[in-house]
């Protein structure tokens, strides 16, 4: 991998960089596209990166919607073009007495990596109101099917359905233009929930924060482009734009904010 872009990103980067580089090479040296697990934003954007340094692969991304969170990406040759069974994705719909009974984001989560998998085989975890689904890779569905009858204390089934019957989501992620003296976790904390900084703080001391979807405790960690935070209780942030620096030396950014 060139130093040149090694040298700009953070330190715990450096392994996945590296990773994705070994794959973007394996994708050139056999001349066939390559599939990787689903990645977060963050990670998609580095492997954009890694590829963008090469001219013989492109990169693609696909996890069930146009706007998925978690995606797979394909590294590909010229010649080849991806389409969505490239991918190899799997919907499950998960059957339950809706009635008598409700799920939460953070059982279904909890069930699903309970039962001896890693996150990164999950793509995102859907709620219309009424009905939930998962995406997942289709070489896990049949483990996974044989693995879960029950979320919590209530009765499941799941049902394996066409990708083209997915949901839309609830979620309703709100743009915010705003100026910030530093992209400082607790500072975007703070701007993105109208908290105070000590809340913000707080909440990083108490491990209700996570950073791209792992554990996280630098309440002074600087953010950089497409990450995302999920702070429990409040809901997430994502740093979409990095504008420059306004007449008064703040930095102006764009961040994207789903409230619970």
């Amino acid at each position: 991998m060139n130093e040149n872009i090694e040298q700009h990103f953070r330190k715990n980067e450096i392994p996945f960089l590296e990773s994705m580089d070994d794959v973007v090479n394996q994708s050139i040296n056999e001349y066939r596209p390559i599939l990787t697990s689903f990645l977060n934003p963050r990670q998609i954007y580095l492997l954009q990166i890694i590829a963008n340094s090469y001219n013989e692969v492109h990169v693609a991304s696909f996890g069930g919607l146009h706007n998925s969170e978690m995606k797979r990406a394909l590294i590909y040759p010229d010649y080849f073009e991806p389409k969505i069974e490239d991918y190899n994705l799997c919907l499950f719909d998960i059957r339950y007495p809706i009635k008598f009974a409700k799920l939460h984001h953070n059982q279904v989560l909890g069930t699903l990596i309970g039962s001896g998998i890693e996150r990164n085989v999950i793509g995102d975890i859907l709620f219309d109101g009424q009905h939930w689904q998962f995406v997942t890779e289709q070489e896990m569905a049949t483990y996974l099917k044989g693995q879960i009858d029950r979320i919590g204390k209530v009765k499941v089934q799941l049902q394996e359905i066409p990708l083209n019957k997915i949901i839309e989501p609830l979620n309703e992620w709100k743009t915010v233009n705003t100026t910030l003296s530093s992209l400082r976790v607790d500072n975007v904390i703070s701007r993105g929930f109208n908290v105070s900084r000590n809340t913000s703080k707080e909440l990083v001391a108490k491990g209700k924060v996570h950073l791209n979807w792992g554990e996280f405790s630098q309440p002074n960690y600087e953010l950089e482009l497409n990450d995302v935070l999920s702070v429990r209780g409040y809901g997430r942030l994502k740093v979409m734009e990095i504008f420059g620096i306004s007449r008064h030396n703040k930095l102006r950014v764009s961040l994207s904010v789903l409230k619970k």
